[in-house]
């Protein structure tokens, strides 16, 4: 059989093919080279949420940020630490309510942030979190330019860890770390904190690190040579803000003013409950040490369930109907002296407590209140304040009410002096002076007498407390 070239076309070799009786020949298609696809995973749509600042009670309305956990970059997981802020009562951190990519830190350490303000901007999965509002759409990338036509595996970017915070060059990532107090010292005088051997815990720089290393930058100075001037220099004066704890305290006492307070004083014989202590810390058995001022917060309570108004508030929300706000719980408010200022946690529950308890629960916070650690719940929901400035000094104190309390009791500083017995005889007696301040407002002078009264026999003679003891 011959090979049939077909020249003219298909049409006319199918049919001269059909004449001859001779079956066509097909010819295979052409082979076309092309180029191989790769498949990519379409990329998850993600969003930006910003981490906003709560309130966090008690009339707070701005912290300060002491440091930042994370750097822009980074990746942080859910309810893992973002940073750390000190309020005007407490030193806490603040966690993410959101896993992502952190976009943008909208503020500094040290800075002074208002509540309802934005802290960071973190990049989400868009839908992973419903319930919030709807994310920002994060920007776009440019499109990548077109792969050449022989390239026929896919490149595959060589992924980017999320960096941390690098470490200081202390021996502790707690080095950086220092109360608005210790930093507004270090702006003052100019000093970088990184050149400050701490010692406190785990290496933070306190008050006496930076004094002592201004004495020495002063004492290196005044060393040298200086060319002999006629005249000083001239006096220069810095503004320095106010920390958190002074902020709040300005405007507490500020808006203590507005009470028109009424002050009574009285010497109490503590011999009786001196002797008891030395006998509690003489015994081998029971080696826990109570305080003196455990004694006058139980005596406090006992008082209170006699004079319950001088538990109260004022609640002046209508001005023209002002009324009172019983509270049934004696959670008495502490004023203790830390690094950070003075603060005042209070021990719930006084009335359902031993003397023992009270003892255990203010060495607690006084713990606290030094590493400043002490939370919101330990701060709030005071009814009366016990502010013992005997512990520094001063025999006569004239304390101020706090704007949601009606009474407050400063103890001051005990004396030994010699006083008369039942029979007539000089003997030593160690007395102490209590002085109270109350809202005149509710309270009249007869009430708050009496109130001190009731305090008085329960420190004279702390066996009548064991009648009510529960």
């Amino acid at each position: 059989m011959s090979i049939l070239r077909c020249n003219s076309g298909l049409s006319w070799a199918l049919r001269s093919c059909q004449s001859r009786r001779v079956l066509p020949i097909t010819r295979s298609p052409p082979t076309i080279s092309i180029p191989r696809r790769t498949f990519h995973a379409a990329p998850s749509l993600w969003g930006v949420k910003s981490q906003v600042l709560k309130d966090v009670g008690e009339g707070i309305t701005e912290v300060q940020i002491i440091q930042w956990y994370v750097e822009e970059g980074a990746h942080i997981e859910e309810w893992k630490p973002l940073c750390q802020y000190q309020s005007d009562k407490a030193v806490d951190d603040i966690t993410s309510r959101y896993e992502g990519i952190v976009k943008k830190l909208h503020f500094e350490a040290d800075d002074t942030v208002p509540t309802g303000k934005a802290l960071c901007d973190i990049e989400v999965e868009d839908g992973k979190y419903p319930d919030d509002n709807p994310p920002t759409p994060a920007p776009t990338q440019p499109s990548p330019a077109p792969i050449q036509a022989e390239a026929t595996q896919p490149i595959q970017g060589t992924p980017v860890a999320p960096q941390t915070q690098a470490p200081s060059g202390n021996s502790s990532r707690y080095a950086a770390l220092a109360t608005p107090a210790v930093r507004g010292m270090l702006k003052a005088h100019n000093v970088n904190i990184q050149d400050i051997p701490g010692t406190g815990k785990d290496g933070r720089v306190l008050k006496e690190d930076v004094l002592r290393f201004v004495a020495a930058r002063e004492h290196a100075t005044t060393a040298q040579p200086m060319a002999p001037t006629t005249t000083g220099p001239p006096q220069t004066e810095t503004a320095v803000g106010l920390t958190p704890i002074q902020s709040q305290m300005f405007k507490t006492m500020t808006r203590s003013l507005n009470i028109p307070h009424f002050l009574y004083a009285d010497e109490l014989n503590i011999n009786n409950i001196t002797a008891m202590r030395k006998k509690l810390a003489n015994d081998p058995k029971d080696p826990r040490r109570i305080t003196f001022l455990s004694f006058v917060i139980k005596a406090v309570s006992l008082a209170l369930n006699e004079y319950p108004i001088l538990n109260a508030k004022v609640d002046t929300s209508n001005p023209d109907k002002p009324q009172l706000i019983m509270r049934p719980k004696h959670n008495i408010g502490v004023a203790m002296d830390t690094p950070q200022g003075l603060i005042v946690p209070n021990i719930k529950d006084v009335a359902n407590r031993s003397i023992a308890d009270v003892a255990a629960e203010i060495s607690r916070l006084s713990a606290l209140g030094k590493e400043g650690r002490l939370t919101p719940a330990d701060l709030s929901g005071g009814t009366i304040t016990v502010s013992n400035i005997g512990n520094i000094g001063g025999t006569y104190v004239a304390p101020v009410i706090v704007s949601n309390e009606v009474a407050i009791l400063g103890v001051g500083k005990s004396k030994t002096v010699p006083v008369f017995d039942d029979a007539g005889q000089v003997t030593k007696g160690e007395l102490v002076n209590f002085s109270w301040s109350a809202d005149h407002r509710v309270v009249d002078g007869a009430t708050m007498a009496r109130m001190a009264n009731k305090v008085r026999d329960c420190i004279e003679s702390p066996e009548l407390m064991l009648l009510n003891l529960r």
